[in-house]
């Protein structure tokens, strides 16, 4: 009596062992058309992990000739699937920007492309592959782009407020925070730096202090180029003598960090950062239109910024039926380039590809000592 009255109070006090032990819940055997898994039962325990393959003319949907998967509380962790063997799972390439699950597979025939993530490019500007017989056609890489930055440097007392990356775009800001009882060095130091064409702009210095020598007025100082202005202290001389304004004209330039954030110039970097101006250049592809410098007026305003216009051509190989399809080639203007063409029975076949005016131009297949003197014609042709 005394051992049942015993049970009964432990399971008052203890309620949390039985909502435990009633939390787990078995599996259902999973379905696998095309293939079989082991051990072969109506349900599995909690726990449980299951081996499975794929049959002949089948294979699995993820990397490898078998998987596993287990029970968790009523559902496996890792649904088994059999696909056609010349079907294709996800390419994997480091550095990519998926936009579907990596376990989603593709039909023979299918075309994937690409999307590198951000400071990363296709290699050698390859950003499509093909799904043939179960293998892609060609392995995708997104290797950094050369105007991308490595990792900010590192300073004495701060830290980034950013998140950690191994590569950073070209003309991404980052911002660094001085410790506690530190500062910029000199008040007109910035707390931020620049990636700019594979470089880092110069990083500011924490020291400890107010970043300013004792008793100097900071806030009476005006630095302007191509003005009159002659005096920077509490009392400002004009050149002509004729007026005491401390204003500036809305048309002088001033420093650039008094303009806050740098222009964006889209398919633009920045190549290099002076105190009074910012020179840029285009990327591959794009050509500047435009002043090449940025200037800050003392009125807070940026001069004119250049825009980038796409000076390239691109041609789908895999629509092209003469060139061996190995997706979508870019070629810049005025550039000449040949592809490999399709017949395989031909060695050394190649078709000169030129890119005239934003229009693509391709000769005939012939091997590389006929390509100097072959001529060229429009793609619409073909």
């Amino acid at each position: 009596m005394c051992i049942r009255y015993l049970g009964f109070l432990l399971l008052i006090w203890f309620p949390g062992g039985l909502h435990a032990q009633s939390a787990t819940q078995s599996c259902a055997a999973p379905r696998l058309d095309g293939g079989f898994f082991v051990p072969k039962q109506e349900t599995y325990s909690d726990g449980t992990t299951l081996s499975f393959t794929c049959n002949n003319g089948y294979k699995l949907a993820v990397k490898g000739w078998w998987a596993t998967t287990t029970c968790q509380n009523g559902a496996w962790s890792h649904e088994p699937q059999c696909i056609d063997e010349e079907d294709c799972i996800t390419p994997e390439i480091p550095n990519a920007n998926y936009t579907t699950s990596p376990e989603v597979w593709y039909q023979d025939g299918h075309v994937f492309r690409v999307t590198c993530n951000k400071g990363y490019e296709p290699k050698n500007r390859a950003a499509t592959t093909r799904c043939n017989k179960g293998r892609w056609t060609s392995v995708l890489v997104c290797e950094k782009r050369y105007d991308s930055c490595g990792e900010p440097p590192r300073i004495p007392h701060a830290v980034i407020k950013h998140e950690y990356k191994e590569v950073f775009a070209a003309d991404t800001q980052v911002y660094y925070e001085c410790e506690d009882g530190y500062t910029v060095e000199r008040a007109e130091d910035t707390k931020s730096i620049f990636c700019v064409h594979g470089n880092w702009t110069d990083s500011p210095t924490c020291r400890q202090g107010t970043g300013s020598d004792p008793g100097h007025d900071v806030s009476a100082e005006v630095e302007t180029v191509g003005g009159d202005t002659t005096n920077a202290g509490s009392e400002t001389q004009p050149g002509d003598g004729s007026s005491t304004n401390c204003g500036l004209n809305e048309h002088e330039l001033t420093t650039i960090n008094r303009c806050g954030s740098l222009p964006v110039v889209r398919d633009g970097v920045v190549v290099e950062t002076d105190r009074m101006f910012v020179k840029y250049k285009c990327s591959r592809y794009y050509a500047l239109v435009g002043p090449q410098t940025v200037s800050c007026y003392s009125d807070g305003t940026w001069s004119e910024v250049p825009t980038c216009k796409a000076a390239f051509c691109s041609v789908d190989t895999d629509k092209v039926s003469r060139l061996k399809p190995v997706g979508v080639k870019f070629i810049e203007e005025g550039e000449t380039v040949r592809l490999e063409c399709k017949d395989e029975h031909w060695f050394d076949n190649f078709s000169k590809v030129q890119c005239t005016n934003g229009k693509i131009q391709l000769s005939r297949c012939c091997n590389r000592a006929q390509l100097s003197t072959v001529s060229v014609t429009p793609l619409s042709t073909f």
